[in-house]
């Protein structure tokens, strides 16, 4: 799938993506539940962040595990190979780091990772940190 990079902005200038570090991420897996792609994550925080904490002495950042919400998701399309249906995509995409994450001009997001890279048709996504 050839992209067009002249209409891209990047994740960390989505207002979701606020004080928290993709690049740092890692994600855990990846499911669609009720048409809404939900990629769990273990999101790496920075002191900007409300919820931040200081590493303990182990740790070198702080990281919380979180979930990325891709609602009213038409599509996904993995290596650009469209799948039957975004579930089986979804099923078939690995953990791993990540790259990058981008917005296109034509409303589709690209997450690029160890996993690949995916292409999503989806409204604007939403970030939740899961509870204690």
């Amino acid at each position: 799938m050839k992209v067009d990079t002249s209409g891209v902005t990047d994740w960390r200038r989505l207002r979701e993506f606020v004080a928290v570090d993709l690049d740092q991420s890692f994600i855990l897996s990846w499911h669609v539940e009720s048409e809404t792609l939900l990629i769990d994550i273990d999101l790496h925080l920075t002191a900007e962040h409300p919820f931040y904490e200081a590493p303990r002495p182990a740790e070198k950042a702080c990281i919380r595990p979180a979930i990325i919400e891709f609602p009213y998701c038409e599509s996904l399309t993995v290596g650009g190979d469209a799948s039957s249906s975004t579930a089986e995509a979804a099923e078939s995409l690995g953990h791993g780091a990540i790259k990058g994450l981008q917005r296109h001009e034509d409303g589709q997001y690209e997450i690029n990772g160890e996993f690949g890279s995916v292409f999503i048709a989806a409204e604007r996504p939403l970030l939740r940190l899961k509870g204690p």
